[in-house]
């Protein structure tokens, strides 16, 4: 079966034998392109950005109204990507994972 899904701002079209993996498909999709605005400042100006230092990959999707971001991991196996809601430590971060750099503190929060 091949269904076309719509979120809004993106079509995707999935091809799949059982709902049971179509459920899965879409799934992956909105974990990465279900979020529609920032999670600091609400806008929906949110654009993707993939950056390359020392040959590795960043992807992130970045907030043109307030410059915050939402940075997305790969995972290991399978290369599937998820956004990085947590901290080093393990603790949930504030605002859905977006972070804005603090130039008074040098961090981003």
């Amino acid at each position: 079966m091949e269904v076309t899904y719509n979120s809004g701002k993106l079509t995707a079209t999935f091809d799949s034998d059982t709902p049971k993996d179509l459920f899965s498909q879409i799934s992956s999709f909105q974990e990465v392109f279900g979020q529609c605005e920032c999670g600091k400042c609400k806008s929906q100006d949110i654009r993707y950005v993939v950056r390359n230092v020392d040959d590795n990959d960043y992807y992130e999707m970045r907030c043109q109204s307030c410059a915050a971001r939402l940075s997305f991991g790969l995972n290991k196996k399978g290369g599937g990507m998820f956004p990085k809601r947590k901290d080093k430590d393990g603790n949930w971060l504030p605002d859905g994972g977006w972070v804005k750099w603090n130039p008074n503190t040098k961090k981003a929060e």
